[in-house]
């Protein structure tokens, strides 16, 4: 397997600040079981110890991540986050057919020792994710979800709670997706299982908004991955509404 480096997926870059395109399966932080492959923050570390990330995605969820150039840097988009004036849009397929307009889910969060997070009046923190249709389709939906605040598994969480887990996240209710839920003559072998159309959490950080010390206000989409990009062509191919 060819050895991911920093350089490969680089999406933006100017004098402060760098944006990273990161591919599913790989940790933002060093995980003591992941030996295989390095985590984004040793990317970073190698390309240039003054680099640092600026905020984080879960493993399993692909796309946009920001990381500072400098200190300096750092402290502007620190800012920005505490501020909650980052605009950031994730996509998200789920295994039902909704349209939703800025659909508001203001839920209080709570994260337990297993990195299991649920929904708690009590000990939940302030959480709120505003959830549309991007696409429609006759049994799934692309949705575009925007995070408000920060809180692990957020999307998913708020997502699952409305009864729209995402695609195969299995931790919180999802499924996953077969190609015979779509196209109904699929041929198969004998020995052949069902054909998964996606087979990790459907979660790709999109879009981010922010202002750059160096270039002031910018914004930046992540284009799909592979896994994603085949999901969407299958849906666009099988699963059109009805005209």
């Amino acid at each position: 397997m060819k050895k991911l480096r920093l350089r490969d997926i680089i999406i933006y870059e100017d004098d402060s600040v760098l944006a990273i395109n990161k591919p599913a399966h790989i940790s933002s932080l060093h995980e003591r079981f992941d030996s295989e492959q390095d985590s984004i923050i040793e990317l970073v570390k190698a390309e240039n110890e003054n680099y640092s990330l600026c905020h984080r995605i879960d493993r399993e969820t692909s796309g946009v991540l920001l990381i500072s150039k400098n200190p300096e840097s750092y402290r502007h988009i620190a800012m920005q986050f505490e501020k909650r004036t980052i605009d950031k849009v994730y996509h998200a397929i789920i295994s039902a057919s909704v349209n939703l307009d800025k659909l508001e889910v203001d839920l209080p969060l709570y994260t337990d020792s297993k990195r299991r997070t649920q929904v708690s009046k009590q000990k939940g923190k302030e959480s709120l994710t505003e959830i549309s249709t991007l696409k429609q389709y006759k049994h799934f939906t692309i949705l575009a979800c925007k995070p408000h605040t920060g809180r692990l598994h957020q999307i998913r969480v708020h997502a699952a709670s409305q009864n729209l887990p995402l695609v195969c996240d299995t931790l919180y209710g999802g499924k996953i997706p077969y190609l015979n839920e779509v196209k109904k003559k699929v041929h198969l072998g004998k020995d052949e299982e069902k054909k998964a159309m996606m087979k990790r959490v459907a979660l790709h950080a999109f879009s981010i908004k922010f202002n750059s010390l160096a270039k002031g206000d910018i914004e930046i989409h992540a284009p799909y991955p592979d896994d994603f990009s085949v999901m969407v062509k299958l849906l666009e191919k099988y699963d059109q509404m009805p005209v």
